[in-house]
């Protein structure tokens, strides 16, 4: 009985606590928590979008493999010093936009290590030259961990940096870094990096800018079910705070820890284990739990064709990228692919409209 008197709830649109969320993760049938996953999707979308579902070509580009934040779940990062350290040049940049215009995509996802040496001076320039030779180019950028770090370094405010970016040509700030926004966890995975009030005090100050950001989770580690339900809790209030004319979080994309190679699971043993069961739970809690975000994005890229397709009947509404060039979980196991043609045919299988679109939700 305390199921439907939650669901009702849920498909008012009103917040459940953190103990109703947890209840309902611990409790409900999976088929349950999909039919109102997908109801809240539809309600979420205006009736001529309500069949669509979003994908997007950009290529990911990593600044640098050169990192200081040590995390655990991470084997592509490299120690300062180490031989095969690497900065991408702006020739390279160059012929890899090349490629990205050549197959249909005008966005660049670049994101990169905690270099020591790297701050706002380094990246305005990189930004500007990038704006300036391809103007029409869109700059997916960096993330919350990243402006921490170039702030501290940079001895600035979040607000001066991204103030400061967005004049040199950033478009839109990704969600990485967020792993589990709990510090306890944190502190084991990511060490290095922010804390979790540190990341969402950049949303906010991003959210105030009225940038376009997106926001994330890495799961199936050393969490709990509840501080999954907790994380959700916290970028929902975020969300709830940003200003009338922002979008804020235009999206959540949660996915599943890929432990191969990794530090946290040769040193600790930690294996991901997370079912394709509990991933589809996991995106129709989060479409529960947060609906004040507007989309969900299934992670094919880590969870595979079958379970995306699953998940776009359980509150997920979008397919996200073809992931040109993807070095970072394709390394710890994520072995997955699409071409734009097959995005769109697995879109369609699934008995959706696939819907080209850009980094800021809109169909194109």
């Amino acid at each position: 009985m305390y199921t439907e008197t939650l669901y009702k709830k849920a498909l008012k649109q009103e917040f459940l606590t953190i103990d109703e969320g947890f209840f309902l993760y611990e409790n409900a049938p999976t088929s349950d928590l999909m039919f109102i996953g997908n109801e809240l999707r539809k309600q979420n979308q205006p009736k001529e979008k309500e069949n669509k579902v979003g994908w997007i070509i950009d290529r990911n580009v990593n600044i640098t493999n050169v990192c200081i934040a040590q995390c655990e779940f991470c084997n592509f990062y490299r120690r300062p010093g180490a031989p095969d350290i690497y900065t991408t040049s702006l020739e390279e940049y160059n012929e890899k936009i090349k490629v990205l215009k050549e197959k249909g995509g005008n966005q660049l996802l670049m994101q990169g290590g905690l270099h020591p040496k790297l701050g706002l001076k380094y990246y305005k320039k990189l930004f500007s030259d990038l704006k300036k030779n391809h103007p029409d180019i869109k700059l997916h950028a960096l993330g919350p961990a990243e402006i921490h770090h170039i702030a501290r370094i940079s001895k600035t405010s979040y607000k001066d940096v991204l103030v400061q970016l967005t004049e040199a040509g950033l478009d839109s700030l990704p969600g990485a870094g967020a792993e589990i926004l709990i510090d306890r966890v944190r502190k084991t995975v990511s060490r290095g990096k922010c804390t979790a009030k540190q990341w969402l005090d950049v949303m906010r100050e991003a959210h105030k800018l009225n940038i376009v950001t997106s926001a994330t989770m890495m799961f199936g580690h050393i969490e709990t079910n509840r501080e999954r339900i907790e994380h959700f809790v916290k970028l929902r209030e975020v969300q709830s705070e940003k200003p009338e004319n922002s979008e804020g979080f235009t999206t959540f994309i949660p996915w599943p820890f890929q432990d191969e190679g990794t530090e946290l699971n040769e040193k600790s043993g930690v294996k991901n284990q997370t079912s394709g069961d509990e991933y589809v739970r996991t995106i129709a809690l989060a479409r529960i739990m947060m609906p004040n975000i507007k989309n969900m994005q299934a992670s094919w890229l880590t969870v595979g064709k079958k379970i995306g397709q699953l998940s776009l009947h359980a509150g997920a509404n979008d397919f996200g990228s073809i992931m040109i060039e993807e070095n970072v979980v394709s390394v710890a196991g994520a072995d997955h692919s699409f071409n734009a043609e097959q995005i769109q045919e697995a879109i369609k299988e699934a008995g959706f409209e696939p819907a080209f679109r850009n980094q800021a939700y809109e169909y194109l």
